[in-house]
């Protein structure tokens, strides 16, 4: 899949979150990578990068506090490591639109744990 029909299913991933949420990720950006850097798997906590599909980097709306002034948080989803565990186009767009619920509710204070018992 080129870069760019990978970008589409993230804006498409995007416009599918509702609007009341959708609206609350301000000075958030949203980029797309080939894979993690090596920073990038240490902030994580995994060490394999083919494991890693997206990241959620910065602080959690439930965390802020006198917060303003500040470069915005980060979103990115690899390319590379989603396309390595989806066998197909359909399975491609199915994991890019999970990736991208799951990163945006960390902006929101979603923790992994609470996330794996909604399924995702």
């Amino acid at each position: 899949m080129t870069r760019t029909e990978f970008e589409l299913l993230v804006v498409q991933a995007l416009d599918s979150i509702p609007e009341d949420l959708r609206l609350r990720l301000e000075n958030v950006d949203i980029v797309v990578d080939d894979a993690p850097s090596k920073e990038q798997l240490v902030g994580s906590g995994i060490e394999d990068g083919n494991i890693l599909l997206g990241l959620y980097e910065g602080l959690p709306l439930t965390d802020r506090y006198n917060y303003d002034m500040v470069l915005p948080d980060k979103i990115t989803l690899f390319q590379q490591p989603i396309e390595s565990i989806c066998q197909s186009d359909e399975d491609i767009i199915r994991e890019v639109q999970v990736t991208v619920v799951h990163e945006v509710a960390h902006h929101f204070g979603i923790d992994d744990e609470r996330l794996h018992q909604f399924g995702l």
